[in-house]
């Protein structure tokens, strides 16, 4: 597990790197263009990628209980939360578009970056059987929750969601992450 630990966390500062980056090179112009795929602008799709290390660290005292529940128990919320997908998908929306003026350009890196902190030093403190303990998901909510995720799934899960929707932004590339 500690190879899994270590990708995460490199996995993390890899994608603090880029939104640093892209923050950087990133004109106010080009954060106010439309995302390529979206209906957020490249600035409210930024502080999505960046909520998604929210809901993973929102997410694990859940995992942790939901993941002691017996499996009947866990699964029937996890189906709860997937009938209530058209509500999730307004509030995340929504949500992100409202949130992006206050954690905009000027302050979406110092979040992740304070996020990534906790979520690393959580990270740190995990048994190898609390990484390994699994929880049903709503599968609905979000193309990367699996069915069953592990604790060590939910840790790599905003990263995933990160990648992805670096490939909907239409922003200028700074210089490549590995050539520095």
């Amino acid at each position: 597990m500690d190879q899994d630990r270590e990708r995460i966390l490199a996995q993390y500062a890899r994608a603090e790197h880029q939104l640093r980056d892209w923050l950087a090179h990133a004109s106010p112009s080009d954060l106010g263009r439309s995302s390529n795929g979206t209906r957020w602008n490249n600035e409210e799709l930024l502080f999505h990628m960046v909520f998604g290390y929210m809901v993973a660290r929102a997410l694990l005292p859940l995992h942790r209980v939901c993941s002691r529940l017996p499996a009947p128990v866990s699964a029937g919320f996890a189906a709860v939360l997937d009938a209530a997908t058209v509500p999730f998908d307004a509030v995340n929306f929504w949500g992100s578009k409202a949130a992006a003026r206050f954690y905009n350009r000027h302050r979406m890196a110092a979040k992740l970056h304070r996020v990534l902190a906790v979520l690393g030093r959580k990270l740190a403190a995990e048994s190898p059987a609390s990484l390994a303990r699994a929880m049903p998901f709503p599968t609905r909510w979000d193309p990367f929750f699996t069915r069953g995720m592990t604790l060590a799934q939910l840790y790599a899960y905003p990263t995933d969601h990160f990648d992805f929707h670096a490939g909907q932004l239409d922003l200028p590339r700074g210089p490549d992450p590995g050539s520095s």
